[in-house]
């Protein structure tokens, strides 16, 4: 059963037992990696539970921590659904190319499709943070260029551990 509350007229925040989440496991891997995620084709927040398992069974990350659900509206291409939107924190010794290819595969996985920018997306996953690091490669960028001006990442963000956002703060979180 999922708890939901109304922020304001356009967004919603959900919880359910697996977002928020803290998993109570020592940290084997290198680096700490936070993805934004959302989509808004079909049952999103029970595909959001199904990716929370399917991180679980792959061998490339650990999964740490989730944050609250959040329901809002589309931005750029904005003839379409409300998406739902959280953060997932895990760790991976993957170096970031490798997971962006991880991440890659993952949408694939869930049935993602890119056909335009905005457009319509079952999953889409996005490294918003890589340990401290500023990357830039022409495919990746990190931090996520536009993830302090969106509340689909900020709000979930807040709603993890404090000790995460501190990791963060010369990111402004």
């Amino acid at each position: 059963m999922a708890l939901s509350r109304q922020l304001d007229k356009r967004h919603i925040i959900f919880i359910n037992r697996m977002f928020p989440m803290k998993i109570r496991e020592e940290k084997v891997s290198r680096y700490s990696v936070i993805f934004g995620v959302g989509g808004n084709v079909g049952d999103v927040r029970r595909r959001l539970n199904h990716l929370w398992i399917y991180l679980s069974r792959l061998s490339q990350i650990q999964r740490v921590q989730t944050g609250v659900i959040l329901k809002n509206p589309p931005f750029g291409y904005t003839k379409q659904a409300d998406f739902f939107n959280t953060v997932i924190e895990i760790s991976t010794s993957l170096q970031p190319r490798a997971l962006l290819r991880l991440v890659w595969r993952i949408e694939k996985h869930f049935g993602r499709v890119r056909s335009f920018p905005n457009a319509p997306r079952t999953l889409d996953l996005d490294i918003l943070f890589f340990d401290n690091r500023r990357i830039h490669y022409p495919e990746l960028t990190i931090p996520h260029p536009h993830w302090s001006s969106r509340a689909s990442v900020k709000i979930p963000l807040r709603s993890m551990n404090r000790t995460f956002r501190r990791q963060y703060e010369n990111f402004n979180v």
